[in-house]
């Protein structure tokens, strides 16, 4: 039988690939989003998409869900969610993890 790899609860540490000219994002959703894929696009190329789905994570023991999109170059970037641009005009910086609260229309300061 195959894993579901949303279906579990992720305590292990997020580790994230960002540095000079290269950022994260996390996307911070409620619960009921939890298994939901989420894509991410840059903003002047909305056909070339990848996904992470909303997984629930440990946050010093209570659950947090979040998508974590890491590795990314700085830049703007679309979020979509069935097909559906939801948030645009993300912006992610070389070095820094930018954080956003689903469906917001900015991320926060991380």
């Amino acid at each position: 039988m195959h894993e579901i790899y949303s279906a579990r609860r992720h305590p292990e540490f997020v580790v994230l690939e960002i540095g000079e000219d290269i950022g994260a994002l996390i996307v911070h959703a409620d619960p009921e989003l939890h298994g939901v894929e989420i894509e991410i696009s840059p903003a002047e190329d909305n056909e070339r998409r990848s996904h992470k789905e909303v997984l629930e994570r440990d946050a010093g023991g209570k659950s947090a869900y979040t998508a974590v999109f890491d590795g990314l170059p700085a830049g703007t970037y679309t979020l979509w969610s069935d097909g559906i641009a939801r948030v645009r005009n993300v912006g992610v910086s070389g070095g820094q993890v930018a954080q956003l609260v689903w469906p917001a229309a900015a991320p926060a300061a991380a």
